[in-house]
């Protein structure tokens, strides 16, 4: 049996933190690893020892397999643990650390190896009776080799990266003229995420629900599967909304699916925790995806339904223990769902967002209330990583009890700083499609527009109560007379403050009664010269209006192109007196692994160029400058 003291966390945020729970709990110390980008990070800060890894980019940090045991092998970790994202799916990785007397906290490099190509396990799944979803998995990735499969297949069509999961570097493509781009795109995704750009392509199913079984192995051969969660609340292929069990699910359906995933577990001799992620269409049919091989984002909502641990499941099973229970033994009790906190913009296209978090406060834990987060007020949020803040998780004794208690929690959220999904979970989780668990992967497309309302003009109310909080809240910078603060005695006649404030794109100039404070409705928070309050569910960033700051703004030229947020440039697709229609791809830009493509708001020519491929720029830089050219003949 191992004999483990010490383990070193191959990841960082949440799942890093969480992982740390556990272990100390067990009483092993803990090793944190991090890059330049994260050393002020919350994962460091709760370590017993944190070692730097360098860089910022993940493939100079977190990618880097010979840093990483070099750290392991510095602090005297017996064991790593992946965590989830990065290398935890990396058979090289795995071997290398059993090569160098490491524990890996996962499966055996030959099954992560045997799941790891997406194309060879469809191959072993087929073998193993497991259903599966027509598409091509092999070797040949040119161009050609793809568009004859998507013809045969018929579009609409999936990419989907060889290596790797988390939505990365996945592409619905709905037409020929399109496949090229996307195929190229996801290419590089792939390999920034998971350093292998080796593609497949599928038949995209319409309207499926996506249904994934946890499994768990140990290395005596016993197999046994945690039952069920319903992953279909996703944008973007990335998963957005967890629960578990899935709803409606019938015992014999769910039997069916479990077995399947046992069998495909021991078909690869898997052990540890893994998921098998099956597509399910409205007749009852499933179809096998793929199975992670390692723990998955959303693995707390198994734990919450069935009372277990998986991290102390992980680590016991890598001891060389057994599993502690049989499957007649899984419980199940209630239900759970899990929503994921992200920093980005849902009212622009789900742009990631980084800076500093100015305010942060998570909902109280207790009772059917657990929050995993690995960010902390003050903390930066790097462009170079995934965007989730954290997780918000809630039980109940049936879903509707875990619904309207999420909510309450989500309710009790505050992040200010950054833009968050916050507003947009309330509004999917109070939908009534979703409290019917009306549910498929294309929910958030069809209910869009309710999901994504456009934001209304504040109202005078929220000014006049904005503008007295303002007031009563902070000493007054922009009120340097004593005889402009509108609170002393006067005369004749009541006294009148005004303020002049800006919210997002407006902005107010405010007349009202400072004495009046009481009766406000409103909450707020101050951090610097900004109030961020809550106003009718949503929150809101309101400051005083600095004139001369405004004076001194410079203003972008007009058909400059912006970028919509801080990242690094991928790609420059157009020079300098080039011709471009409306529409026309300019630039490409990563932010937390998903790339993003700028293109030209109008038909014109491009005047200046103002970044090159490998450039870090922040949100609001100008990157290419277009001259609109008329359609019109002389």
């Amino acid at each position: 049996m191992n004999i483990l003291s010490k383990l070193l966390i191959a990841n960082r945020g949440e799942i890093a933190c969480r992982i740390m729970r556990t272990a100390k709990s067990l009483g092993l110390e803990c090793v944190a690893v991090y890059s330049d980008a994260d050393r002020h990070a919350r994962h460091v800060r709760e370590a017993d020892l944190a070692i730097a890894l360098g860089g910022a980019k993940p493939g100079e940090s977190y990618l880097n397999i010979d840093k990483i045991i070099a750290a392991a092998k510095a602090s005297g970790a017996q064991a790593v643990h992946p965590g989830y994202g990065f290398l935890s799916e990396n058979a090289q990785f795995a071997q290398r650390l059993t090569d160098e007397g490491l524990v890996f906290i996962g499966p055996p490099a030959s099954a992560i190896e045997a799941m790891g190509s997406k194309a060879a396990a469809k191959a072993l799944m087929e073998t193993a009776q497991v259903p599966l979803v027509p598409g091509y998995h092999g070797e040949d990735q040119g161009y050609e080799t793809f568009r004859a499969a998507a013809q045969r297949m018929g579009y609409p069509v999936l990419l989907k990266p060889s290596a790797g999961g988390g939505g990365k570097g996945m592409k619905v493509v709905e037409e020929e003229a399109a496949l090229a781009q996307a195929l190229e795109s996801a290419q590089r995704e792939a390999l920034s995420a998971f350093g292998d750009a080796r593609m497949l392509v599928e038949k995209y199913v319409l309207e499926p629900r996506h249904v994934e079984i946890q499994v768990f192995a140990d290395q005596h051969g016993n197999c046994v599967y945690l039952h069920e969660r319903d992953c279909s609340i996703q944008r973007r292929h990335q998963k957005v909304i967890e629960e578990a069990p899935a709803p409606g699910l019938p015992a014999e359906l769910r039997l069916a699916m479990g077995e399947a995933a046992v069998r495909a577990a021991q078909a690869i001799g898997y052990v540890g925790a893994g998921t098998v992620e099956f597509l399910l269409d409205a007749r009852g049919s499933f179809y096998f995806m793929e199975m992670n091989t390692r723990l998955q984002v959303e693995h707390p909502v198994t734990e919450a339904i069935t009372g277990l641990d998986l991290v102390a499941w992980q680590l016991r099973v890598a001891r060389g223990e057994r599993l502690p229970l049989t499957q007649a033994q899984v419980p199940m009790h209630g239900h759970a769902i899990e929503a994921r906190l992200y920093a980005e913009d849902p009212d622009k296209g789900f742009l990631p967002a980084s800076g500093r978090l100015a305010l942060y406060k998570e909902p109280a834990g207790g009772d059917g209330r657990r929050v995993d987060s690995g960010v902390q007020e003050g903390d930066e949020v790097s462009p170079f990583y995934d965007p989730m803040l954290a997780k918000l998780i809630a039980w109940g004794e049936n879903r509707e009890e875990a619904r309207l208690r999420l909510l309450a929690m989500l309710a009790q959220t505050t992040v200010a700083g950054v833009k968050t999904n916050r507003h947009f979970l309330q509004r999917l989780l109070g939908h009534p499609h979703f409290a019917e668990a009306r549910l498929d992967t294309g929910f958030i497309g069809r209910h869009e527009h309710e999901l994504l309302q456009p934001a209304e003009p504040l109202g005078d109310e929220f000014w006049q109560q904005a503008a007295r909080l303002y007031l009563h809240t902070t000493a007054a910078p922009t009120q340097p007379s004593p005889w402009a603060s509108g609170t002393g005695w006067r005369s004749a006649g009541p006294s009148e403050a005004v303020l002049e404030l800006h919210c997002g794109d407006e902005r107010r100039r405010v007349a009202f009664d400072p004495a009046a404070g009481d009766g406000l409705t409103i909450t707020g928070v101050r951090r610097g010269d900004a109030l961020y309050v809550q106003w009718q569910g949503a929150q809101y960033e309101v400051r005083a209006v600095d004139p001369l700051a405004l004076a001194g703004a410079a203003q972008a030229a007009p058909g400059s192109l912006a970028a919509p947020m801080n990242g690094s440039v991928v790609k420059v697709l157009v020079e300098v007196g080039d011709v471009v229609d409306a529409g026309a791809s300019l630039v490409v830009l990563e932010a937390m692994k998903m790339e993003h493509t700028l293109r030209a708001p109008s038909k014109g020519r491009v005047t200046a160029i103002a970044c090159r491929t490998g450039d870090l720029v922040n949100e609001g830089a100008v990157l290419v400058a277009v001259e609109e050219e008329s359609d019109d003949v002389a």
